[in-house]
């Protein structure tokens, strides 16, 4: 089924972070999807670790791309053409389109001056996007209510109103304080950009609806804003997180009867997702942990990407970490790393030019024969390639600063033959290997080959990953169509108003 109607934009803003704009955002793209219509997200500006390369090699938020993939659609970085990924706590990384355009503090990067420039930016990737796709399902960033940054919003009212959408306001009621929280937003906005506000949307409910049905018409009546849906708190819906924040709910520590596969729990720790089919496969007890005890109960060791590798290999060998890793590999324990944790299981890392910092060089965990030197140009790449003498194509991406080269005196073997030719990773032996393909576990074959060795642990067969994703985005969208009144929705979407 095919629909041609024209939608006007749809934006999701929030009372804060982490109140589940995303989400929802990827739940509308997904029923917009399903009834005919052909949508895209947008997010003119995110800030996230959490990063995926499109198809033309280029850097966008991980959650757009989530939102793309619900959309049915590849993603494109007029989707999230501003991502600032923080490379410290005061100072980010900005990609502009895909590609970094430097460091800057956030002081810098929130004064008014060169806003404008970056406005025009974000708001002709917008225009684009909506020349190609209906509708576009927007999110904003944090709080509507930021005062202070008001004059170098580029992400929430202000490029609602340039989109000319109908703005819901997204509320958190788990947290406590939903009354005080919309009605404050509301209020702390001026008289015309109360006017984009078309709705409110409750977000996390637990217990029984019709308890709250009193709450809605005092939110109603206090805003002056009608509340077009109450959605209740999920578990058995799984969805790619946007940022660490969702690492605190994260598994802290070993189970028993499984293959239990322990993820280094780094300072700086970036691309969580790659793990994100571990954490679904029936196999696997995947937990996230940088105690040593809980390290040492792990059958497997992933050591993840990171945005300060030096930073956090410092941290490893101060905390005892590194030597833990080290003593578990000895006995018997599989360590792979990926990307940055490539970097760190080698002999060294240096960064002479200081492109990470202030540390100069650090000895790595010396598991394998291989040395990097940072550099300042960055790698984004998606690849097609092959592992060791498996013949299965597997699918992944780079996002990786840095220039990794073997010893001489040693014969590496690498573990991944790329489809352009160039070979990736190095591998030692089934219990010790690295890589700079994000992704690599998204891979059925590769993670058969690196739970092979305790084939007796398992009782379940390998996971479809695939088709467990598009289940997950229809029983999402399923979950918010009945919970949010779709009639009001579309109402505003054809409205002229």
């Amino acid at each position: 089924m095919s629909n041609n109607e024209s939608l006007k934009p749809l934006m999701f803003a929030g009372t804060g972070s982490d109140v589940g704009k995303s989400i929802i955002a990827a739940a509308f793209c997904r029923i917009f999807l399903q009834d005919g219509y052909h949508p895209a997200p947008f997010k003119a500006q995110n800030m996230a670790l959490n990063s995926y390369v499109t198809p033309a090699g280029l850097e966008i938020g991980r959650a757009q791309a989530v939102q793309a993939e619900a959309a049915g659609i590849a993603c494109h970085t007029d989707m999230n053409p501003l991502l600032l990924k923080p490379s410290s706590d005061h100072t980010s990384q900005v990609v502009l389109h895909g590609k970094p355009i430097g460091n800057r503090s956030a002081y810098d990067y929130f004064r008014k001056e060169g806003r404008e420039e970056l406005r025009k930016e974000v708001c002709d990737a917008f225009d684009r996007l909506a020349q190609a796709y209906n509708p576009i399902v927007m999110e904003g960033a944090g709080s509507i209510s930021e005062i202070n940054l008001r004059d170098s919003d580029l992400v929430n009212l202000p490029m609602a109103r340039h989109a000319q959408a109908n703005v819901i306001l997204v509320a958190d009621i788990d947290r406590g304080g939903v009354f005080a929280s919309v009605y404050g937003s509301i209020m702390l906005l001026n008289e015309e950009e109360r006017k984009l506000i078309k709705g409110i949307l409750i977000n996390k409910f637990r217990g029984d609806i019709r308890l709250f049905q009193s709450g809605v018409e005092m939110l109603e009546k206090l805003c002056n804003v009608p509340v077009v849906g109450v959605v209740p708190y999920y578990k058995d819906i799984y969805i790619e997180e946007e940022d660490s924040v969702a690492l605190q709910t994260k598994n802290r520590q070993a189970e028993a009867g499984k293959v239990n596969i322990a993820v280094v729990l780094l300072r700086h720790l970036s691309n969580f997702t790659d793990f994100n089919v571990l954490e679904r496969d029936p196999r696997v007890h995947l937990f996230y942990t940088n105690n040593t005890d809980e390290l040492q109960k792990a059958d497997i060791i992933l050591i993840p990407g990171t945005k300060s590798t030096l930073a956090d290999l410092y941290e490893l060998r101060r905390n005892g970490v590194a030597q833990t890793i080290v003593k578990a590999y000895r006995e018997g324990v599989t360590v792979m790393g990926i990307c940055g944790g490539y970097q760190i299981m080698g002999m060294e890392v240096c960064d002479p030019e200081g492109v990470e910092g202030e540390i100069i060089r650090l000895p790595g965990l010396g598991l394998l024969p291989v040395s990097t030197t940072m550099l300042g140009e960055k790698i984004t790449r998606q690849v097609d390639f092959n592992f060791l003498d498996s013949n299965v194509v597997c699918h992944g991406y780079e996002i990786h600063m840095g220039n990794t080269v073997t010893s001489e005196a040693a014969e590496v073997i690498p573990l991944n033959s790329i489809s352009d030719g160039q070979a990736d990773g190095c591998f030692v032996n089934e219990r010790c290997m690295g890589t700079y393909i994000h992704g690599i576990l998204d891979n059925g074959a590769f993670i058969d080959f690196l739970l092979k060795p305790f084939a007796g642990k398992m009782e379940h067969k390998e996971f479809d990953f695939a088709s467990f994703k598009e289940e997950q985005y229809n029983k999402l969208a399923d979950h918010v169509r009945n919970h949010v009144n779709m009639d009001v929705i579309y109402q505003l979407m054809k409205s002229n108003d």
